[in-house]
């Protein structure tokens, strides 16, 4: 009811001056207006009325006519409300939002932008331990009946396998892709000739001789084998690992670098790395105790 009062007053204030200021006009004579006289006299009372109803206001409170929450606001506030309001009522109808969500792979992108490192720490993690579980599974799924019996799923190989990926592979191959691509930029390669730059140096020169060689001295750290122990089972298997990488991840890499940008190409790495981890894990699974134990007995006898 005051906002309402307020209203009539504010539309009675300007009429009932025209009509004061028509009258003195017709029986004043001498102090007779003309009609500009009386439209300037009327614009000049109805402006005051209005700066000193909108002086009022800012400190006032009101409240909202019918129909609406019967909370308290400022005129000021009414302005700033409205964007909200109606930003509320747009989420309100049906279907809207569901063009403003996101799908998994923009979630992801997100991600990936905001936090590299920690996204594809996480990635790596994940596949590296579907890697190894498939590389425990899937052989005794094609083993004799007494092999299947006997099977049973080595839980800290895949704990191993994801702290590996999370903690030393993945960081590492975020520096190792963005460091090609430093390189390629800055010897000037474009076209097929960047694909095959990286290649040979991450196939060849560098990469694949320190990845590989680490995995294997992590692998056997986590194991609990010695320093000598871990160079040994390095120098044993690095040769071997090389000849298959270089069967396997060359083909891969070549796609991977021509078709892939940057930011993607360690995912395509990652997601390849499942059966790359799985033939890793099958190929050179960790030693039976027996033989830890025969080993560090040799190794003692050596000193």
């Amino acid at each position: 009811m005051a906002f309402q009062q307020r209203v009539s007053k504010l539309t009675l204030m300007p009429a009932g001056t025209a009509v004061a200021a028509a009258a003195t006009s017709l029986f004043c004579g001498s102090q007779r207006y003309t009609s500009h006289a009386t439209n300037q006299k009327v614009n000049q009372i109805a402006s005051q009325h209005l700066s000193a109803l909108a002086s009022r206001a800012n400190v006032s409170t009101y409240l909202k006519p019918a129909g609406y929450s019967q909370r308290q606001f400022t005129s000021t506030s009414i302005v700033k409300a409205e964007p909200a309001a109606v930003g509320k009522e747009a989420a309100s109808v049906p279907g809207a939002n569901t063009a403003k969500s996101k799908g998994f792979v923009e979630w992801y992108e997100g991600h990936l932008d905001a936090r590299p490192v920690t996204t594809k720490a996480i990635t790596g993690s994940i596949l590296w331990g579907v890697g190894d579980a498939v590389a425990q599974v899937a052989p005794s799924l094609f083993a004799e009946e007494s092999a299947k019996e006997e099977f049973k799923y080595d839980v800290p190989r895949t704990a191993r396998a994801v702290t590996f990926g999370f903690a030393i592979h993945a960081p590492l191959s975020h520096l190792h892709f963005n460091f090609l691509e430093w390189m390629a930029v800055r010897g000037g390669f474009q076209g097929l000739s960047v694909t095959v730059f990286k290649t040979i140096m991450e196939q060849f020169v560098y990469w694949s001789w320190f990845s590989n060689s680490l995995y294997h001295g992590a692998m056997g750290a986590m194991q609990g084998m010695n320093p000598t122990q871990i160079y040994d089972r390095i120098a044993d298997v690095l040769w071997d690992t090389q000849v298959a990488q270089w069967k396997f991840w060359i083909p891969v890499q070549i796609l991977n670098f021509q078709f892939a940008p940057v930011r993607h190409q360690l995912n395509v790495v990652l997601l390849t790395s499942i059966v790359w981890t799985a033939l890793l894990s099958a190929w050179y699974p960790p030693e039976p105790k027996e033989e830890k134990k025969e080993a560090k007995d040799e190794v003692n006898s050596e000193k």
